[in-house]
Parts: structure tokens; C-alpha cells; sequence
């Protein structure tokens, strides 16, 4: 684990983004809880995370259409939460970073640190805006 202080920037650029940071298992289970879409966020201090999926991740929140809740781990930092959370994406082999969009506590997306190296922060961004159109639209009533 680094020092908290060296990550500290890294956590709130993500959280001034406006997602919510899960440090244990318990509140990655709170949160994936609740109905709707969650963006679940694996956080890392690699540098493909910092120049290209925080970035990426930041822009595409400012997207017209988002999730319904959004919350981020830190691996290597905070392992009980990235543990819990890498244990709803299906058997998919553990990345980070990685960002993944569940509904009703179900995986439906999954961006893996293979797609994230080899992109730019605003493919990312806009590979998330797709999947945000296509997994997190509100059904018409």
C-alpha cells in the first residue's frame, strides 16, 4: 500500500466528479443494493489510470446520460472494497483499473484495463457515453 497522502488526489478526482468513494465491503454492498445502474469505478495509482481512465471517466460523467449512482475502490489500497466490488463482474479476471456498469446489482458493462491502455481519455469517455446511453436509459413509460 503507498502512503494516504500520495493517493489522496488521485480518490478526489474521481469524488469531485461526484462518485462516491466505497472504502469497505460493506458500503460497495450498500451501494449495489440500490436499484437502478451503479458505475463502479476501480480506482489505481498506475498511470493508465491517471492519463487516460480518471480522464476519461471525468468527462464521460458529464455526459446527459448517466448512471443512477456511481461509486469508486481503490485497489491496493482499499482491498476489502475492490475485493467485494471485482466480485460482481462475473468471473471476469481481476484489472485495474477497470469500470464497470451494474444494474440492480447485475454486471451489464465492463471496461478492462486491456481497453483502457489502449485508449485515449476521450475514446474512453466516449465508449462510456455509449454504454451509459445504452445501459443506463430510462425505460419510456
Amino acid at each position: 500500500m503507498y502512503p494516504e497522502i500520495m493517493v489522496i488526489p488521485m480518490r478526489e478526482e474521481l469524488t469531485r466528479a461526484g462518485i462516491s468513494e466505497a472504502r469497505t465491503a460493506a458500503e460497495v454492498d450498500q451501494a449495489l443494493a440500490q436499484s437502478g445502474t451503479t458505475l463502479v469505478v476501480v480506482n489505481s495509482i498506475c498511470g493508465c489510470a491517471a492519463g487516460k481512465m480518471r480522464p476519461g471517466v471525468r468527462m464521460a460523467m458529464e455526459h446527459t446520460q448517466k448512471p443512477d449512482h456511481a461509486i469508486t475502490v481503490f485497489a491496493g489500497q482499499d482491498r476489502e472494497a475492490t475485493d467485494k466490488a471485482r466480485g460482481y463482474f462475473g468471473g471476469h479476471p481481476p484489472t485495474s483499473p477497470a469500470i464497470a456498469i451494474l444494474r440492480d446489482g447485475q454486471l451489464v458493462y465492463l471496461m478492462q484495463r486491456s481497453a483502457i491502455e489502449g485508449a485515449n481519455a476521450p475514446a474512453i469517455a466516449q465508449e462510456l457515453a455509449r454504454a451509459f446511453d445504452a445501459y443506463c436509459a430510462k425505460a419510456n413509460a
